[in-house]
């Protein structure tokens, strides 16, 4: 996808990203809808418009280019206007945003009085339970949010549009909006294949083939077998030692126990 996107970008050869003027104000890097669609046509290998679209849809969806006025990563073959995701933000840098860094970035939307800046219905929702979430440090948080929003209102006011919907569209990407695709979310039968170790896979195969293992090979994966083993079971004890009850509601209880007698 990334190498597809780099063509796209070309300046020569690539789609044609302009800085379109509207009354009283300027849209910069920008592009339309059916320019993609029409660029995809005569540089990739698509039967049609249709499956153009399709692939304009899959490479939107992990955040690559986005609609400037929209949540939803989707392509219109028409004259809505795109922008190019910066390649920091691209999936393949491995982004594991947290939710302090979704709550400090939503915090500092509500600092710029800007009406593209205003949170949709679903943020303002995750910014409220965010804020409960972090209670205990939304001051932190809130200091976060404002010394970005220094920085930000020091640059130039172009870039700082081009800036602002590109951070929106990585979190688009990473937070979507209820009823979009999450191209992040790993599958959880996936998720724990990859974290479960297999045992005897090796020496399975090694029997299969009829070759005699050496003692020093089965000494080695024996070894490391119990190093899995032993990595498991204090996994398992941190567990059990994890707390799973608020301390309030433990306090609660201990207190309405000890002095039923008085009440």
């Amino acid at each position: 996808m990334e190498k597809i996107v780099e063509k796209m970008q070309d300046e020569a050869t690539g789609v044609p990203v302009r800085t379109v003027k509207s009354f009283m104000s300027k849209i910069p890097s920008v592009f339309t809808g059916s320019d993609l669609i029409l660029w995809m046509i005569k540089n990739l290998d698509v039967e049609d418009q249709i499956e153009a679209l399709h692939l304009a849809h899959l490479i939107a969806a992990h955040g690559y280019f986005f609609p400037i006025d929209d949540h939803i990563l989707t392509v219109k073959n028409d004259s809505t206007f795109y922008r190019f995701q910066t390649p920091y933000f691209w999936p393949s840098n491995c982004w594991e945003p947290e939710n302090t860094d979704y709550a400090v970035y939503l915090c500092k939307r509500t600092m710029q009085n800007k009406t593209r800046l205003e949170l949709a219905d679903y943020e303002a929702e995750n910014l409220a339970r965010l804020q409960k979430m972090f209670s205990r440090k939304w001051e932190f948080i809130f200091m976060q949010a404002e010394a970005q929003s220094k920085v930000d209102k020091k640059r130039d006011k172009l870039e700082r549009k081009v800036l602002d919907s590109q951070e929106r569209a990585f979190w688009d990407v990473h937070r979507p909006m209820p009823g979009c695709v999450n191209t992040t979310e790993i599958d959880i039968k996936k998720a724990c294949q990859m974290n479960k170790p297999i045992y005897g896979v090796k020496n399975t195969q090694v029997a299969a083939q009829g070759i005699k293992m050496s003692p020093s090979t089965s000494t080695v994966e024996s070894k490391t077998t119990t190093e899995n083993i032993k990595k498991q079971i204090n996994l398992l004890k941190v567990r059990l030692d994890r707390r799973n009850i608020k301390v309030s509601k433990v306090a609660e209880a201990y207190v309405s126990n000890e002095f039923k007698v008085y009440f």
